[in-house]
């Protein structure tokens, strides 16, 4: 009998794993999953508007992109600044122009995002780049 209530049980949770997206899917858009920066969001307002001028759906993809590089870069920052020997500022000056280069997959104010969330992660100095502006 054991083997007959384990499985009824087993389906019984499957029936209910099978329901959530269903359930739930509407309220799972990327919109509520998603918290974009404001600091982010204001790359893609130009001056003088309230409305972005990407989709949601576009903003959001570079976000998670800029946020993961920034996330990314964190080791790679610490290791220049204790095997190189440089200032936190040095180091954040080199990530910046990494980005920028040949084949860049960010532009360059996402860079700067970069690399002031960077700083953040860091908790660095914010840096002073000579193309911020």
């Amino acid at each position: 009998m054991r083997p007959i209530v384990v499985s009824k049980l087993a389906a019984s949770r499957l029936d209910y794993d099978q329901s959530l997206p269903t359930a739930y899917g509407a309220d799972m858009s990327d919109e509520n999953q998603i918290e974009i920066a404001q600091s982010f969001m204001a790359l893609y307002i130009d001056p003088g508007r309230h409305k972005p001028n990407a989709s949601r759906e576009v903003i959001a993809g570079r976000y998670e992109l800029c946020e993961d590089l920034a996330n990314m870069l964190t080791q790679t920052a610490k290791d220049m600044l204790f095997d190189l020997g440089l200032s936190e500022d040095a180091v954040l000056q080199r990530c910046y122009l990494g980005l920028v280069g040949n084949g860049a997959v960010v532009s360059a104010p996402e860079s700067v995002w970069v690399i002031r969330r960077l700083a953040e992660l860091l908790d660095w100095p914010q840096p002073s780049l000579a193309e911020a502006g």
